[in-house]
């Protein structure tokens, strides 16, 4: 009989303040290539791509790919000398016609590409969700907040409301 797994989605690292600082117009599940070690790491949930984001390579054999940049891993100890560089350049796996799609985006319309989340899919693979966004100012991050508030006082209220009766 097969080992049933607790969820569907382990997710390891997080993007909390992206939907604060961006406006989120359209989202992508995407691979990651990722050394051993780092999948080592990973599975100890030690990441932070809070810092991060993802562009395209200006040089080499893979220029013109997307590649997630500034991504934490921590260093898996047990690996000794078969570790890798905690915030090296990490490439993303789309096809191409998917490439191109948000490579012109970011290119044209001065959108950029945001990691929300970094999750180990229902087969165990590491998979990356993206956003394309548009970067808010401070009067669209005030309205966020007001909105955020004005819910949760309405929430509040209503739960206030039906005690009552």
């Amino acid at each position: 009989m097969a080992k049933k797994k607790e969820s569907s989605f382990k997710t390891v690292a997080e993007n909390r303040k992206a939907s604060f600082n961006y406006s989120l117009l359209e989202f992508l599940e995407a691979g990651v290539v990722l050394t051993g070690s780092e999948v080592k790491s990973l599975r100890q949930n030690r990441c932070s791509i809070s810092e991060a984001f993802v562009g395209e390579m200006s040089h080499g054999a893979d220029a013109g790919s997307l590649f997630l940049f500034n991504a934490n891993i921590p260093i898996y100890e047990l690996a000794r000398q078969f570790n890798h560089e905690p915030k090296r350049p990490r490439k993303i796996l789309l096809h191409k016609k998917e490439s191109n799609k948000w490579l012109g985006a970011i290119r044209k319309k001065g959108l950029t590409i945001v990691p929300l989340s970094l999750f180990f899919n229902p087969k165990g693979f590491i998979k990356i969700k993206m956003a394309l966004a548009q970067g808010k100012n401070v009067g669209d991050k005030r309205e966020t907040l007001k909105e955020r508030d004005w819910n949760r006082d309405k929430a509040r209220i209503l739960k206030n409301y039906n005690a009552g009766k």
